[in-house]
C-alpha cells in the first residue's frame, strides 16, 4: 500500500507541474509572442492550437489531481464519513482544506468556463475579425480568466505545502 501511495504522489506533483508549468508556458511565452506579432493568422491558429492541445493535457493533469488526491486523503485515514463529521472542518487541517477544496471547484468551474465557451468563442472571433472590440473583449477575457486560475494555483499548492508540510 505505501508503494500505491508513493506513485500516487509522485502523479499528483507531476500533474501539477505539468498543468501550472503549461499555464505559465502558455502566458509568458506564447501569449507574449502573439502580441508583439500581432492578431494575423498564423498567430491566432498558434494560439488555438496551443490552446486545443493544452486543453487535453490540462484537464487529463486536473482529473489526476482529484484521483490522487482523493487517494491521498483516504490514505492518511480519511473516509466519507470524515466528509460530513464536524470534527474534520473544526480542526486546522480541514479549515486549510475546505479552503483548498474550494479553490479547486473555483479552478474547475473557471477552466471549463474557459476552455469551452470563452476560450472558443474568443478564437473564432479573432479569426474573423481581429480588430472588432468583441473579439478584443472576448480575447481579454479570456486571458485574465487564465491569469486568475494560474494565481488560484499557485494558491492551492501553497495550501497543499500547508495541509503536508504544517501550518505556519
Amino acid at each position: 500500500m505505501r508503494t500505491l501511495y508513493l506513485v500516487s504522489v509522485f502523479t499528483h506533483i507531476l500533474s501539477a507541474i505539468i498543468w501550472i508549468g503549461g499555464m505559465f508556458f502558455l502566458a509568458l511565452v506564447v501569449g507574449p509572442i502573439v502580441r508583439r506579432q500581432g492578431s494575423g493568422g498564423l498567430f491566432v491558429q498558434l494560439v488555438r492550437e496551443a490552446g486545443v492541445r493544452f486543453r487535453l493535457i490540462g484537464w487529463t493533469c486536473l482529473l489526476m489531481l482529484l484521483l490522487t488526491g482523493i487517494f491521498q486523503l483516504v490514505y492518511r485515514g480519511y473516509g466519507w464519513a470524515d466528509l460530513w463529521s464536524g470534527p474534520l472542518w473544526q480542526s486546522q487541517f480541514g479549515k486549510v482544506l475546505a479552503l483548498k477544496l474550494v479553490a479547486v471547484g473555483i479552478i474547475f468551474l473557471l477552466s471549463a468556463l474557459h476552455d469551452f465557451s470563452i476560450g472558443p468563442r474568443a478564437t473564432v472571433l479573432m479569426q474573423e475579425n481581429p480588430e472588432s472590440r468583441e473579439a478584443k473583449s472576448m480575447r481579454r477575457l479570456a486571458s485574465w480568466i487564465g491569469r486568475i486560475n494560474m494565481l488560484l494555483a499557485l494558491f492551492v499548492l501553497f495550501l497543499a505545502l500547508m495541509l503536508i508540510r504544517g501550518l505556519p
